[in-house]
């Protein structure tokens, strides 16, 4: 199909900017915002601990696996018709969360919101790119940046709000009027005509399988003890083979679901492989730190949302910086640099404890904030360059999908890291304790004390827990910050873009 360049006035392009924005904010808040409500569900619902948890898991599956066919689904529909679609889905799924009643029905809507969820990211990115032209992508991928980053933070404070002022079913209503607006305004999209290209079956459902086994395998994998677990190796052992198979279907077959030509772009490989792991210190520095907060430190939950929202303030300055550096500068030197930055406020996370103010947490996280900024800008420009405009929302859907599943990786790692290094230091730190260290163990005092003695040895073991916990997390906070050192010199391996003309909209 011949691709016709339809250039947007300012005016309409404003309009669909603001739609596709709201349209990806409304799903990036979704991602996070029912995690303060689980425990008032499980009352409603009459769910356990366990099985509550398949409100977050469900979606999370159900996205993962939607997400490689949005760029068939585009071809196929049509841009236009696939996000009315996928917005106006998401919208009533939505709502059918809000009445759930049941744990099962509640646990279906959500496995049909993420699924219609999962297509909205990669389409927005997608047509951002479409309805600027080059010399405003930085803008627009900076704008586009902030809201990815933004949604996450305040998605747990405003799910408490929504949770404490009315009720938890408002955390799914909110979405309704939202997504009202966002499906009527997905009309002033440029219609497409859709393409018959055939569905890769085979690939589709090698590639489901893997990340259907993986995901599952990452969120159950701490509450069985990963490989003591016999479910988890069978897990990981589907994973494996599924993702050998779907590697040599794709290098062999004539129409994969994944396009092959995606892969003989070495800066878009390159850069699959930096958003792993930049989207892996993202969600799993902040899915550490707000819990060490109120564990370690007695932060209170608003409280904690307010020390760590500064890393939010420090990636959408980094953003705003980075799209006027990418006109005079190497993208590529401003990835090294967002990422020197990085490694430098994890170094500095590294010297966290017990007895700290909020000062260091602020500190470290505009620090961190303004480097994941500088980086995450310049590296969906440099990774989509080159890339052909008709594979545009293949490659944005494989990327998203790419960097979710690092930010997952990651947050199960960081989890099991930190349960095994607790059982570590604790030992090493019990180690030290004798009764010339420690007085009051001494045999004689232990006796004369009585029933005191106990308390203070509860007491002792206590310290001992919240010292050896305090470890466990600067263990993990050392290892992201090598990550990101390592992560350098790939950036090297980076085509730098090139100036020049660039279509503006795609449509009949």
């Amino acid at each position: 199909m011949a691709e016709v360049v339809h250039p947007l006035p300012p005016a309409r392009r404003a309009l669909v900017t603001a739609v596709t924005l709201t349209a990806t904010m409304m799903v990036v808040l979704d991602t996070t915002i029912a995690m303060v409500a689980l425990p008032h569900m499980q009352a409603t619902l009459g769910a356990t601990s366990e099985t509550i948890a398949w409100v977050l898991t469900s979606y999370i599956l159900a996205a993962a696996i939607a997400l490689p066919i949005t760029g068939w689904l585009a071809n196929r529909l049509g841009r236009r018709r696939l996000f009315m679609i996928a917005v106006g889905g998401f919208t009533l799924t939505s709502a059918l969360c809000g009445v759930a009643n049941s744990l099962v029905m509640m646990v279906v809507a959500r496995l049909l919101q993420g699924i219609f969820g999962a297509f909205i990211m990669p389409l927005g990115q997608a047509v951002l790119f479409d309805i600027n032209p080059r010399e405003r992508h930085a803008r627009a991928m900076a704008t586009w940046g902030i809201v990815i980053v933004v949604g996450p933070i305040l998605g747990p404070m405003v799910g408490g709000h929504l949770t404490d002022a009315l009720d938890w079913r408002w955390v799914f209503f909110i979405n309704v009027p939202i997504g009202l607006v966002a499906t009527i305004g997905g009309l002033l999209l440029s219609p497409e005509r859709g393409e018959r290209r055939p569905f890769d079956l085979a690939g589709f459902a090698m590639l489901a399988i893997a990340l259907g086994a993986l995901q599952l395998a990452l969120d159950r994998g701490v509450q069985l003890d990963w490989f003591d677990s016999t479910e988890i190796i069978i897990e990981c052992g589907i994973t494996l083979a599924a993702l050998w198979m779907f590697a040599i279907h794709t290098a062999t077959a004539r129409h994969p679901i994944v396009p092959i030509e995606l892969f003989r772009d070495r800066s878009f490989v390159v850069g699959l492989t930096l958003v792993a792991i930049v989207g892996a210190i993202f969600m799993s520095s902040a899915a550490l730190l707000s819990p060490m907060l109120q564990t370690l430190l007695n932060y209170p939950v608003v409280n904690a949302g307010m020390v760590v929202m500064p890393r939010g303030i420090g990636t959408m300055a980094g953003m705003i910086l980075g799209s006027r550096l990418i006109k005079v500068v190497d993208g590529r030197i401003t990835i090294v640099v967002g990422l020197a930055l990085v490694a430098w406020s994890l170094k500095m996370m590294t010297a966290f404890n017990l007895e700290m103010s909020a000062r260091p947490v602020i500190v470290s996280g505009l620090i961190q904030g303004l480097g994941l900024g500088l980086t995450m800008l310049p590296l969906n420009l440099l990774s989509f360059a080159t890339i052909a405009v008709r594979l545009r929302t293949d490659a944005a859907s494989l990327y998203s999908l790419t960097r979710n599943i690092g930010g997952s990786i990651a947050i199960s790692v960081g989890g099991a890291l930190i349960a095994r290094n607790l059982q570590t230091s604790h030992a090493d730190l019990g180690a030290h304790i004798t009764a010339i260290t420690v007085p009051l163990l001494d045999a004689g005092l232990i006796e004369r004390m009585g029933q005191q003695s106990e308390t203070a040895l509860r007491l002792l073991d206590a310290e001992i827990n919240h010292q050896a916990l305090m470890i466990a997390y600067l263990d993990d906070y050392w290892l992201m910050m090598w990550a990101a050192l390592l992560a350098m010199p790939l950036v090297l391996l980076m085509r730098p873009a090139k100036p020049g003309p660039e279509p503006i909209a795609i449509g009949e």
